[in-house]
């Protein structure tokens, strides 16, 4: 059993995370919670946790700066970050730190489960069913190349944007499109183009699972602006069409 430590300011998504967890299914302890950095860090060194689950704006000691306090030590600690705020250069950092990953709040069901599990090397098991098992993204591993960091946050803070893909990447980096595509490949075991649709396509899922969304409208949010393109994509990873899967009775 991995020993989980949870750590947030907001005692709602404290003690959300912390009680409506399947810890046990995650094969996890839940060993306690903190409410800044500062009790989280002196937590892990008490009862060193195999993984904290951490937001990233905190009083007293931030989550980054909580994890730079760990990292100084040699602690090997896994963490996934939680920030409301999608800041390129918070993520961009905590990269850096050595996190093992981060996801935006607010965030929808299974997908913390979902982020422990590629943390952990478990796989995924989505709750929505085979769309997102078929969907599911390789973890950020923590030794990957810089290059590959600067790539993954990239895609997911400018995945809307209809021109990001490898050529602006490359360039924005200062390498080439084939020593970047080298990388990222050896790093995430698929192409950088395969991880940019995969992640589209897994936001869309969430997007159309919210009825107020029209289909042409998930389309423009997640950077496509053909929607025959859309649904064809969409289709040849799920097995389905945006319509018909946004139509499916849901629990």
């Amino acid at each position: 059993m991995v020993r989980v430590l949870v750590v947030d300011d907001e005692k709602i998504v404290r003690e959300g995370i912390a009680e409506h967890t399947d810890w046990e299914g995650l094969g996890c302890e839940l060993l306690g919670t903190a409410s800044d950095g500062e009790e989280a860090s002196r937590l892990a060194k008490l009862l060193r946790p195999g993984l904290i689950i951490s937001d990233i704006r905190m009083p007293k000691l931030s989550g980054l700066e909580m994890l730079e306090e760990l990292r100084r030590e040699n602690s090997g600690i896994k963490v996934i970050f939680l920030t409301a705020h999608s800041d390129f250069h918070y993520a961009q950092r905590a990269l850096k730190l050595g996190a093992s990953d981060y996801i935006l709040k607010p965030f929808s069901d299974g997908e913390l489960e979902n982020a422990v599990r590629r943390v952990l090397g478990r796989g995924s098991l989505l709750q929505e069913g085979e769309e997102e098992r078929r969907l599911s993204l390789p973890a950020l591993p923590e030794n990957a190349n810089r290059y590959v960091k600067e790539a993954v946050l990239r895609i997911r803070e400018r995945y809307r944007e209809r021109e990001i893909g490898i050529s602006l990447i490359a360039g924005e980096l200062g390498v080439s499109e084939g020593h970047l595509s080298r990388l990222f490949k050896k790093d995430m075991g698929i192409s950088l183009s395969s991880y940019l649709t995969m992640y589209r396509i897994r936001v869309s899922l969430r997007l159309l699972r919210d009825l107020h969304y029209r289909v042409y409208e998930v389309a423009e949010l997640v950077g496509y602006h053909d929607l025959g393109y859309f649904s064809q994509t969409f289709r040849k990873l799920t097995g389905l069409l945006p319509s018909e899967y946004q139509a499916r009775p849901r629990d």
